[in-house]
């Protein structure tokens, strides 16, 4: 039986799969396999960074479509244009995390090496030219991890020809996404990773589904990592899935990382993750190790917000994650990552949950 579902004409793509990634090379290969593969801008501080990755994109998909996600608030916050974020950070923040650096063992940055200066595609202009960017590219979908973007976003997006897809945690956020014009609902459960929120896929996805009343195709995230769970959220009434997580241990991805955090992604369990504000300022789903649980320990600081713990931890997820010790890296990822035991390319999953999917559709036809 094939796995085709009316998304995947709306879409332009053979497989009802969305895949979102942090990586260029990954999201190329999930489009070539003929799913929507999903390129993360939030990590480009600067727009010719995100220019020269769509132009890698626009030449390496085949001409199959693709998709970007930006992080924008729909409301225009004020980002202090005439304040020094980094003045905004308290000096007992930078003393905990520069004593906990030190108590785990992290060595710094080489003498030459340069120092990030933050994820600063948290901010919203960040994110506004991560927009005026992928207009000028044939980017078929464009997702914002924040809720539905701004309304000139949204009409600019329609007017190239875009599809827009927004997240949601809650039913009542899907409902203000399609009354502010969003095509695309993206049912995000607690099992994801990065920012999530707190209603299990199993219940969110049909919330979800009901309270768009079928105006707009409604996709399932978080805790998909197999055929079997691909057919489970299409019987809950998605058009198909959002993935993020799975993809980090393909071999795309983890040719361009350390073999710390590759290690560590293979040996955790579906256990060993935690919902936690230290990565962003908002809650975010993440390995679980001494990092983390340091912020958890009595007379640890409380994160800061949005965009303040990002540019406050930067300097030291670089440092975490050049140590190569699996038991600090700083990772978003979701549960499934218990599922995520092996390194294989990109076509290799993609074929395998095809194939799975197939099996359990062809299973659930023999129930009747």
């Amino acid at each position: 039986m094939p796995l085709r579902t009316p998304l995947c004409d709306r879409l332009g793509i053979e497989y009802p799969i969305v895949g979102f990634t942090p990586s260029e090379h990954v999201a190329a290969a999930i489009s070539r396999a003929g799913g929507l593969g999903v390129l993360g801008c939030v990590r480009y501080n600067e727009a010719d960074e995100l220019e020269s990755a769509l132009t890698w994109m626009d030449a390496n998909t085949d001409g199959r479509p693709y998709g970007v996600d930006v992080v924008m608030p729909a409301k225009i916050p004020a980002e202090g244009s005439q304040v020094d974020l980094g003045e905004l950070i308290p000096a007992g923040h930078r003393d905990f995390v520069d004593q906990t650096l030190l108590r785990l063992g992290v060595p710094p940055l080489a003498a030459d090496e340069e120092k990030r200066d933050g994820v600063l595609g948290w901010l919203h202009s960040i994110a506004r030219a991560h927009v005026e960017v992928a207009l000028a590219h044939p980017v078929a979908l464009i997702a914002n991890a924040l809720g539905s973007p701004p309304d000139d976003v949204i009409a600019a997006a329609h007017d190239h020809g875009m599809v827009v897809a927004a997240l949601a945690g809650k039913a009542e956020h899907a409902a203000r996404h399609v009354a502010r014009g969003v095509d695309i609902v993206v049912a995000q459960g607690y099992e994801a990773g990065g920012h999530t929120g707190e209603i299990a896929s199993m219940v969110l996805v049909p919330e979800v589904v009901d309270a768009v009343g079928g105006s707009v195709p409604v996709l399932a995230a978080g805790g998909i990592g197999s055929g079997r769970q691909i057919v489970a959220a299409l019987a809950l009434g998605a058009a198909g899935v959002w993935m993020g997580s799975y993809w980090l241990t393909t071999q795309e991805y983890t040719l361009g990382t350390g073999n710390g955090l590759r290690d560590a992604l293979l040996a955790a369990t579906s256990s060993d993750t935690v919902r936690s504000r230290i990565y962003s300022g908002k809650p975010a789903r993440l390995l679980k190790n001494e990092w983390t649980r340091a912020w958890e320990e009595p007379g640890a600081p409380e994160p800061l917000p949005m965009p303040l713990q990002n540019l406050l931890v930067s300097e030291a997820h670089q440092r975490l994650m050049e140590s190569g010790n699996p038991a600090v890296v700083p990772m978003p990822v979701g549960q499934i990552v218990g599922r995520m035991n092996t390194v294989r390319p990109v076509a290799e999953v993609m074929a395998g949950l095809l194939a799975e999917a197939g099996e359990a559709m062809h299973r659930l036809s023999k129930l009747g």
